[in-house]
């Protein structure tokens, strides 16, 4: 069954120890605001973390907004990708490796500046950092939605076809805000007609695992499980009650797919504790035989 842990307990397995065995750790989150975050919780599990890689969303801030150990923490490297849109969207990218090369956008006209989308180069893999819009039924964002998906797909074939060539990895993670099966969300009876669980997103992303050739890392592991959920409302009791949704996902291609040795959901101990409304994904990759 998928390990879904507290973040006091993580793996005791310092950064160090972990590149000293090839071994290459990524963590995903939604921080729901990178200051407010902050505040809540995120600087004393950032200083904790064994991931060698984050991939930030919904930062919401300019880079000079952020307090100095979030902009630039010791060692990192960091990038930073805001949207244009001041306090809305923005990703990021931590890396304890200082990447070969670095892009923010994927050529969109419409999207590059957006603050959705940005990745790097680091040996072997390029890793990046998604936030796809979450969209609305019926209103102009689920039409902005719709636009987004239908540009990245392509870019999706031919990312992992460049890299291909190559001969490079593929991992793209993020909030993709779809909940493609029906074990990816509590209540999905209810949910048929919500964004993030209708019919056309979900065969979207079926797309991108099928015709675009990318594996869901998390479900790949554990196919049987319900969840394990990485968003949770801040409403109501949907955190103690674990009715949430799963959109957080690890994405990547088969190769390195097929190195992935553990998943973990850091789902916070309790509902005070928590500093995002999302719980940090993060999954460990073995070495390229």
């Amino acid at each position: 069954m998928l390990t879904v842990v507290p973040v006091e307990v993580r793996c005791s397995a310092t950064p160090s120890d972990r590149r000293s065995h090839a071994v290459l750790t990524v963590t995903s989150v939604n921080v729901n605001g990178l200051r407010a975050a902050a505040k809540k919780g995120f600087l004393p599990w950032l200083s904790q973390t064994a991931a060698d890689v984050l991939c930030l969303q919904e930062v919401r801030a300019e880079p000079d907004q952020l307090p100095a150990e979030v902009r630039e923490p010791d060692g990192w490297h960091v990038l930073h990708a805001p949207a244009a849109a001041k306090g809305r969207a923005g990703v990021s990218l931590y890396s304890r490796r200082e990447p070969d090369a670095v892009r923010v956008g994927f050529g969109s006209a419409e999207f590059d500046g957006s603050g959705r989308y940005a990745e790097i180069d680091l040996p072997g893999a390029t890793v990046a950092s998604l936030y796809l819009p979450s969209g609305e039924v019926g209103t102009e964002r689920q039409e902005e939605k719709e636009r987004f998906m239908a540009e990245f797909l392509p870019y999706l074939v031919e990312l992992r076809a460049r890299a291909a060539a190559q001969g490079r990895e593929v991992l793209v993670c993020g909030d993709w805000n779809i909940a493609h099966r029906e074990a990816d969300l509590k209540n999905w009876r209810a949910n048929r007609k919500s964004a993030g669980f209708l019919p056309e997103e979900r065969e979207w992303l079926g797309r991108v695992f099928g015709e675009a050739e990318y594996v869901d890392v998390v479900r790949a592991l554990h196919p049987d499980v319900e969840g394990p959920y990485s968003w949770w409302s801040y409403r109501g009791r949907a955190f103690d009650n674990d009715t949430g949704w799963r959109i957080d996902y690890h994405v990547a291609t088969a190769g390195l797919a097929g190195r992935a040795l553990k998943a973990v959901v850091e789902r916070a101990p309790s509902h005070d504790l928590r500093w995002s409304d999302h719980a940090p994904v993060t999954v460990s990759y073995g070495p390229a035989h």
